[in-house]
């Protein structure tokens, strides 16, 4: 039985990787712990969505001037660059004296999204980065 099971989950594991493009797979691998491609997506759909990040940082998130900062550069001011950081930025915001445009970013970007959502944006803006 034993051998049965493991037996079993191999063949799934070969099916899964076989069904899965190499890119997909690479990807996979370098995503912080705990996101994963699902949330990425969903965090585009936040981002233009209910999250109104888009009104400040524009649709393809490369800012917009006197708002919000380009997300897709690799200068991190309010964070490491981190998707932890960059959550954390999300959930507490920015202050008009710290901010590089200026204007203040509330918690949230002043939206009402769920922790989840949240979680979904922050995967979202590390991936648009960190695509090497």
């Amino acid at each position: 039985m034993r051998y049965l099971v493991i037996t079993l989950s191999m063949t799934l594991a070969a099916s899964v990787a076989a069904s899965t493009p190499a890119g997909a797979q690479e990807t996979a691998g370098k995503l912080p712990a705990g996101v994963t491609q699902e949330m990425i997506s969903q965090g585009a759909s936040v981002f233009t969505g209910a999250g109104i990040c888009a009104a400040c940082h524009g649709p393809e998130a490369k800012g917009i001037p006197n708002l919000g900062a380009d997300l897709t550069d690799d200068k991190w001011v309010h964070s490491d660059g981190s998707y932890e950081g960059i959550l954390e930025t999300i959930k507490n915001g920015v202050a008009p004296a710290k901010s590089t445009t200026g204007a203040a970013m509330p918690p949230k970007g002043g939206s009402n999204i769920s922790e989840e959502q949240m979680k979904s944006v922050a995967a979202y803006v590390w991936r648009l980065w960190n695509r090497k």
